[in-house]
Order: structure tokens, then C-alpha cells, then sequence
């Protein structure tokens, strides 16, 4: 029977119980805060990022996972003769998947399959649970770089962020920059589309912008089963509950997750921003 290890990174946020029952390995970027450099989800936790964040007058910065961080998870897991298969952040929002091919390099001939998920947050975290799931249950390698890959087109995330600014100053925004410079009531609706955050429309108020995003995933769904949804949040998670509850009502789920968005995701999505992630039709 095959082993197989599914490496994703911490942008996923992942809930903790489901590392804990599923071959799964996070591996973790990196904050950068002052002059103190952070694991994300291992010497930060979301909870501790967010009330600094309000409070501390530096900005903190980000970095990718380092290519040692994944050659020591490489070799650690074939060493205990895993094959592993790595489903990563959008090369387009972060350069983590880089860092995954230099350190692939040092294993010529390992068993080691590398898959752009086209995402982040729990959009990047349903693929990896998804995958993890067949791994466990004795899929191959290849079989699961498949399942990876068909996973990529059933995946969605709408969002909403109180502003623009963190988006734009951290570089993660595409078409989206041309909500920049709004009136300060205008709630920008966001989308994650072929591994970039795109603009889709400009809503006058948070409640409606809550209403919206529902929408927009119950469009994107479009009557395809099973669906999974997960809520995402920035310190927001009153908003967040609304919208999984709204979305839940109408599209009944088979499965969901409520998830707080990262230190380096919250980094550049900024406090305030909560959204909806689907995986539908697998």
C-alpha cells in the first residue's frame, strides 16, 4: 500500500484536528516583525497577531517558507519512506512554491510531486484535506497529484476586506487595484481567480457586502454537490458566522470549517476581512 505525506503551508490554516487525524505536514511561513522573525502558526498564533497588530506602530512583513524548512521536511518524511505530494499557495501571491522546487532538487530521484493550487486560506486547505483523505486511505501518489489537480477547478473563494491597503501595499492585489482611492463606505468584493485576488464589484455597506458574498458563492456553486464551505476571518468572526450561517442555509453543505486567517495572510488582507471558501462537485 502506498504512504503518502500531503505538505501543504501554514496559509492554509488548516484546523487543528484535522492534522491530527490526516497525513498531513504544514509547513510554516514567515513573519517578519521589527527585528523578530516569526514562524506563522508556531511562535505566533492568530490570536496574538491580530492584538498586536492594533496596537504595535510597526508593520509587520512577510516571507516565503525557506527552502531549508522544506528540505528538512523532505528528508524527515522520506526517511520514514513516505512519498509526498506538496499543494501549495498561488505562486502569483507568494513565492513558497520556489522554495518547494529548489529543495525538491536536493532529493533527485525521491518521490516528491509539487501541485499549484491556484489558492490560499481554506481554499488551499480543502485540497490538502481532500487529498489527505485518499492518501489515507491508500491512494497512490499519482492518484492523489490527480485528485490535487481536479481539486484546483472546484475550489472557490469571495471575500470582503474593510480596505484596500494592506492588499495593495503588499503587493497581492490584481485587477482589484482599481478599487483603490474609493470612498472610504465602499466595501470592495474580492475573488481569488486563477491564483490572483481580482476585483469583482464595490458594495456601499459591510451588511450588504456580508449578503454579497453569499451570492456570489451560491453563483459560483451553481447546483454542484457535494459542497463543502468554510468561513474565513480576520478578527472578524461575528461577520464570519453570519455569512457560513447564510451560505450553510442555502447551499447545505456536507461539510464545514470556520477558520481564522494566518499572521502572514492577515499581513496583507488586513483586520476586518472574512469571506466564504467552497469546494463544490467532488
Amino acid at each position: 500500500m502506498s504512504k503518502v505525506a500531503i505538505v501543504t503551508d501554514s496559509t492554509s490554516t488548516i484546523p487543528a484536528e484535522y492534522l491530527k487525524q490526516l497525513p498531513i505536514w504544514v509547513a510554516p511561513q514567515v513573519l517578519i516583525w521589527g527585528s523578530e522573525t516569526l514562524e506563522d502558526g508556531i511562535d505566533i498564533q492568530p490570536d496574538e497577531f491580530y492584538s498586536r497588530l492594533a496596537k504595535d506602530p510597526i508593520h509587520p512583513t512577510t516571507s516565503q517558507v525557506t527552502p531549508a524548512s522544506f528540505e528538512k521536511l523532505f528528508r524527515e518524511l522520506l526517511a520514514q519512506d513516505y512519498e509526498i505530494l506538496a499543494v501549495l499557495i498561488s505562486p502569483k501571491l507568494s513565492g513558497t512554491m520556489e522554495s518547494a522546487v529548489m529543495a525538491k532538487e536536493l532529493f533527485p530521484g525521491a518521490a516528491i510531486e509539487l501541485v499549484n493550487s491556484e489558492s490560499v486560506a481554506m481554499g488551499l486547505g480543502f485540497q490538502a484535506i481532500m487529498v489527505a483523505r485518499s492518501a489515507k486511505n491508500g491512494a497512490s501518489l499519482e492518484e492523489c497529484k490527480q485528485m490535487a489537480l481536479k481539486a484546483v477547478k472546484h475550489t472557490g473563494i469571495v471575500l470582503t476586506v474593510e480596505t484596500l491597503d494592506y492588499l495593495h501595499r503588499g503587493g497581492r492585489i490584481g485587477g482589484g487595484t482599481k478599487f483603490l482611492g474609493t470612498a472610504l463606505n465602499i466595501k470592495p468584493i474580492l475573488e481569488v481567480r486563477d491564483g490572483r485576488i481580482e476585483g469583482v464589484e464595490r458594495i456601499r455597506t459591510r451588511g450588504k457586502s456580508l449578503t454579497r458574498v453569499v451570492e456570489l458563492v451560491e453563483q459560483q456553486v451553481a447546483g454542484r454537490t457535494p459542497v463543502r464551505l468554510a468561513a474565513l476571518h480576520a478578527n472578524s468572526p461575528a461577520d464570519a458566522q453570519t455569512m457560513l450561517d447564510a451560505a450553510s442555509a442555502r447551499l447545505k453543505p456536507v461539510e464545514t470549517i470556520f477558520s481564522v486567517l494566518s499572521p502572514v495572510v492577515g499581513t496583507h488582507a488586513g483586520p476586518g476581512t472574512v469571506g466564504l471558501v467552497f469546494m463544490a462537485g467532488m
